[in-house]
């Protein structure tokens, strides 16, 4: 058990026997009245996501969550093959867990395999990764100069919105949260 003043973004709450992962929080203190909690949680099964409010002390059951970080080795059609690096054992994690995830996963990349009793979670990919693009329309020189964007296709097979001037072949950085193009990748 916790209260609502220890919540942390990624922490998993039981509530109502469902698996919340926490967002998003914030502490408010009005000026007239008792303080509360706002948070914006993701259930982990359905992954829909809500506003909750709760009163500032509130107990809240946290759920134990084993986070681990595995190798991504295949996908075999129906699900994706991770590897304990430590352990060397392999885990297969169906396509609907895995999620977005899989836009940005490479074989060998490493990511973090949350599971709870057993049962896997969710995946957490880093922040960023580097990425090759495998297909976009050609640059013109003198395009960096405008904020346009363009379609380009990624090693992964994922479609992203990059600048004018990035050609096939070039390396990006990208946002594993919303697909944002964050920077060319000199090398």
């Amino acid at each position: 058990m916790a209260t609502t003043n220890d919540l942390k973004n990624g922490m998993v709450l039981r509530i109502e026997g469902n698996l919340w992962q926490v967002l998003d929080f914030q502490h408010v203190k009005p000026g007239k009245g008792p303080a509360f909690v706002r948070t914006k949680l993701k259930n982990v099964e359905s992954n829909k996501i809500v506003d909750k409010t709760f009163n500032a002390g509130t107990k809240v059951e946290t759920a134990n969550v084993d986070r681990r970080t595995m190798q991504y080795l295949y996908h075999d059609g129906s699900s994706y093959v991770f590897m304990d690096t430590g352990t060397y054992e392999q885990l297969e994690i169906p396509d609907d867990i895995v999620g977005n995830a899989s836009n940005f996963l490479l074989e060998n990349m490493e990511a973090v395999v949350a599971t709870n009793d057993g049962r896997v979670l969710f995946i957490e990919m880093p922040p960023t990764v580097v990425l090759a693009i495998t297909f976009t329309e050609p640059g013109l020189a003198g395009d960096s100069a405008t904020g346009r964007t363009k379609p380009a296709t990624l090693e992964t097979g994922h479609q992203i919105q990059v600048p004018l001037f990035i050609n096939q072949g070039e390396k990006v950085k990208v946002d594993t949260r919303d697909s944002s193009y964050l920077g060319r990748v000199k090398g």
